[in-house]
């Protein structure tokens, strides 16, 4: 179908099936009916990450609703590969920013975690979810990442299963092979990145004791946050992920 790659395409959290009905929220609705100025009968893309994506139609456009009606089954369900992104939050829009890419590289979880230098003592997680969910429909994602509540590092490692390798990022690495180290590992794993002004001697050394703990370079330059997990998730999904056959 040549109309499907312009289609409208939305996230659905309720049960997807064939003639499954249902109305849609405020934000969505208005998106559809006054954004995208759909009458009844147009087409549109609705997914999640338990049933898959589905072609369904508008039913009912009033001011008041706005329904839809799944037709057929187009994907099943695509959770990425089984790897977590864990990372300081940062300020508002470049906090957007990352848990946005993250979403787009394929982090299968998304932790906001604690460190000493974290300058953000609170994360917003419905706007957190928002942008994942955002990031995934643009980008034709059939799955959205978990967000998962705030946590400190120290409780994070006290907890960690020693069968998820836990990849750690630091910026003073002695510039070792970071894609040797990488082909070592197998999944599951995490990817660890700090906050704008790095992890304290205290974290890096308790880091770099534990036998899970792989730690990488991010290169010989210095880089913001954002782009620093950014790069290092991209590097992670080339090598253990599904960006290779």
């Amino acid at each position: 179908m040549s109309f499907m790659k312009d289609t409208a395409r939305l996230y659905l959290p309720q049960n997807l099936a064939e003639r499954a009905e249902h109305q849609l929220g405020q934000d969505q609705a208005h998106y559809l009916r006054d954004v995208m100025r759909l009458k009844p009968g147009d087409p549109v893309r609705l997914f999640n990450a338990e049933d898959g994506e589905f072609l369904a139609y508008l039913g009912t456009v009033t001011r008041k609703a706005v329904s839809v009606v799944c037709e057929k089954k187009l994907a099943e369900a695509s959770p990425p590969p089984d790897i977590d992104f864990i990372f300081a939050p940062l300020k508002h829009a470049r906090l957007d920013y990352l848990v946005q890419k993250a979403t787009e590289l394929g982090a299968r979880r998304l932790r906001p975690v604690y460190t000493a230098r974290t300058i953000v003592d609170r994360v917003n997680l419905d706007r957190m979810k928002a942008n994942a969910v955002e990031a995934a429909e643009q980008c034709n994602l059939v799955y959205v990442p978990e967000v998962s509540e705030p946590e400190k590092l120290d409780r994070l490692i006290a907890r960690w299963p020693a069968e998820r390798a836990l990849i750690y990022c630091d910026e003073r690495s002695d510039g070792a092979d970071t894609i040797a180290l990488l082909k070592g590992l197998t999944l599951p794993a995490a990817l660890l990145v700090g906050p704008e002004g790095g992890f304290t001697a205290e974290e890096r050394e308790g880091l770099k004791r534990l036998p899970f703990v792989t730690v990488i370079s991010l290169g010989p330059r210095i880089m913001r946050a954002d782009t620093a997990g950014t790069a290092a998730l991209a590097v992670v999904q080339a090598v253990l992920g599904d960006w290779h056959s």
